[in-house]
């Protein structure tokens, strides 16, 4: 599927952040673009200055225009595009006249924001099933059944295998994952105990690193250190970081007869690195890696983040704002840096 355009409707001032922060993965991974208009009469002005809208998501009461004169406004200006109602005026009265207008559903606020992605979802599906109809009208699709998807998987897995032997300079998001205190358990409890408390722990926060597109670059003693790359690589590292957490934190404080709270402090930070294989040739031992001020910062915020906090810098703050709830930690002084580092914490 295409990326979808949305155009959400509504005088509430605080309803922009919500969906931005609640459909970031969508946003970033260009599912779907949002744009928003706060009456009637400026969500007209939008559509006509933007061709392809799939989706309207309108307010009833608004000023200037209300949501049911702007359904039977938009009715002939984009002839694919759906819309669907979000209102607290869920009386029978308005659905009827929101349906006899062409709304293609209706939901009632406050904003149950799963539902609502449930809605999104099926309303594009169904602008797509209109969109793939008129397409194969137009065209001949003869010759794609020709394509050997196989022989394009071979080629792309080797030019990926090759890619792995280039030293490189890249643009990445590093995080370091350090599970709290976990010391004191390898100084009292047996090494079969600690080496499967430890790797239960890992596979935990591997598995929400890998659903983000993370890989792990190495483990160190009881921190995991993973990369992000490719496009939206630091939001994905803030999602997984927050997943890691969720899942620790919900994990039980008793397991084979040891009493411990796992809890884990992260810190992740995106920039210019050094990509490549670094170890000794005399010992034939090589890692392929990642190396640089970016690496050692995101390593220094870990060790300065509590049980329980994800610290990221302040360069890294202004480009997720708008997708994650973040306050100010202050400035702290970072090992072998000259100047204090403006530190925030990812609150959500």
């Amino acid at each position: 599927m295409n990326m979808a355009r949305i155009l959400v409707v509504d005088d509430e001032s605080d309803l922009e952040v919500l969906i931005k922060q609640k459909f970031r993965k969508q946003i970033r991974e260009q599912q779907y673009e949002f744009l928003f208009a706060t009456d009637g009469k400026k969500a007209l002005e939008v559509i006509d200055t933007n061709e392809n809208i799939d989706l309207l998501l309108s307010d009833i009461n608004m000023p200037e225009m209300d949501g049911l004169t702007l359904l039977s406004a938009v009715g002939e200006k984009q002839l694919l595009m759906r819309s669907v109602i979000v209102s607290a005026y869920g009386d029978m009265q308005n659905i009827r006249t929101a349906m006899n207008r062409g709304a293609f559903d209706f939901l009632c606020k406050p904003i149950n924001f799963e539902d609502l992605d449930v809605t999104i979802s099926k309303t594009l599906q169904y602008v797509e099933q209109m969109k793939s109809t008129i397409e194969a009208i137009k065209e001949n699709n003869i010759l794609r059944m020709y394509v050997d998807q196989n022989v394009l998987n071979f080629m792309t897995r080797r030019k990926l295998e090759s890619s792995l032997f280039d030293n490189e300079t890249l643009e990445a998001t590093v995080i370091f994952i350090d599970i709290c205190s976990f010391t004191s358990i390898s100084e009292n409890e047996s090494p079969d105990q600690v080496v499967k408390l430890l790797n239960s722990y890992f596979d935990v926060m591997v598995r929400e690193i890998i659903a983000q597109g993370g890989y792990i670059d190495k483990f160190i003693g009881d921190a995991i250190m993973a990369i992000f790359k490719g496009d939206y690589h630091l939001d994905r590292a803030i999602d997984s970081a927050i997943a890691v957490r969720n899942q620790i934190n919900s994990l039980p404080d008793f397991v084979d007869k040891i009493i411990f709270k796992p809890q884990v402090s992260i810190g992740i930070n995106s920039g210019e690195m050094i990509s490549g294989n670094i170890g000794s040739a005399s010992l034939k031992r090589l890692d392929y890696t990642v190396i640089g001020d970016t690496v050692n910062v995101a390593q220094r915020l870990q060790s300065a983040a509590g049980p329980g906090k994800i610290y990221i810098t302040e360069s890294s703050w202004h480009k997720v704002r708008e997708s994650f709830q973040c306050k100010k930690v202050g400035d702290l002084t970072l090992k072998n840096k000259l100047k204090p580092e403006s530190v925030y914490e990812v609150v959500e």
